[in-house]
């Protein structure tokens, strides 16, 4: 066997992997977040900030969109951290995140510190810890409490499944599983990015996901996560989102309409 031959085979066994984990998983309970929000706070790590930070890609594609939508966002990030290394009770103490924000040309503009901080609180935990021997119930603990420190300030919690390594394709179904099980088990939305990049990969094995790690997300894996995250929160398609990310056209197609039919069918919509 050639070696293109062989790598051809190595890329088709690795996109049937992802295509045959996208199915099993359990049924999310709650599916629409309700009223759509228009401030998000993000609590996770480096998953999210690769790529100058995933909040900013929601946020380009949202305020692109023909009923464009300006969000305000901020984004707590620990590197490596799960859910345990974070405080979310402390990011909604008065004067502090979220007491200023930047407008278009930079300006620091001060904001009403009676106002509701945050609608929708997104959160990760590390990359592994929901699926790992010694850590997933620190997950469950953490996504119990967190959720409930989020509810005591007038925000919905919401979970942000995330992908399996690229050698690990096994992880979609495993991380799909715990993530839904959270969501159900403190009624809070899901959000299925792990599910929408195994159907990338199934569709389009060629276009690359990941940074050199095989970890972390790649410029188009950030793009469709960003993508996800607007599906699920607005429940409507990215597809018109003049936002590209500096990516081409045909690329930025595939992942909305990836990112839209994986939410779609996770939600049953």
């Amino acid at each position: 066997m050639t070696c293109v031959a062989a790598l051809a085979r190595v890329v088709v066994l690795s996109a049937a992997l992802f295509a045959g984990t996208v199915a099993a998983q359990s049924t999310p309970k709650v599916r629409d977040i309700g009223a759509a929000p228009s401030s998000i706070l993000y609590i996770g790590n480096s998953f999210y900030y690769y790529n100058n930070s995933l909040h900013n890609h929601v946020g380009g594609i949202a305020s692109s969109m023909p009923a464009p939508l300006r969000l305000r966002s901020a984004s707590v990030t620990i590197s490596g951290s799960g859910l345990d290394w974070h405080d979310v009770e402390a990011q909604f103490r008065p004067n502090a995140v979220g007491s200023y924000t930047f407008d278009a040309n930079n300006n620091i503009v001060f904001n009403d510190p009676k106002r509701k901080l945050f609608d929708v609180t997104i959160m990760m935990d590390c990359s592994q810890c929901p699926i790992h021997p010694q850590l997933k119930k620190v997950f469950f603990e953490y996504a119990k409490k967190h959720s409930d420190a989020v509810r005591k300030h007038d925000a919905k919690p919401v979970f942000f499944m995330s992908w399996a390594y690229a050698d690990k394709p096994e992880m979609t179904r495993q991380l799909a599983e715990a993530y839904t099980q959270a969501g159900n088990d403190n009624d809070a939305l899901v959000i299925p990015v792990g599910l929408a990049f195994a159907r990338s990969i199934a569709a389009k094995p060629g276009l690359n996901l990941y940074a050199a790690d095989k970890r972390h997300p790649s410029l188009a894996g950030t793009y469709l996560a960003a993508a996800t995250v607007y599906a699920s929160l607005f429940n409507k398609s990215p597809l018109g989102a003049t936002y590209t990310a500096g990516l081409d056209e045909a690329t930025v197609t595939h992942l909305q309409n990836v990112a839209w039919e994986a939410a779609r069918e996770y939600y049953g919509r």
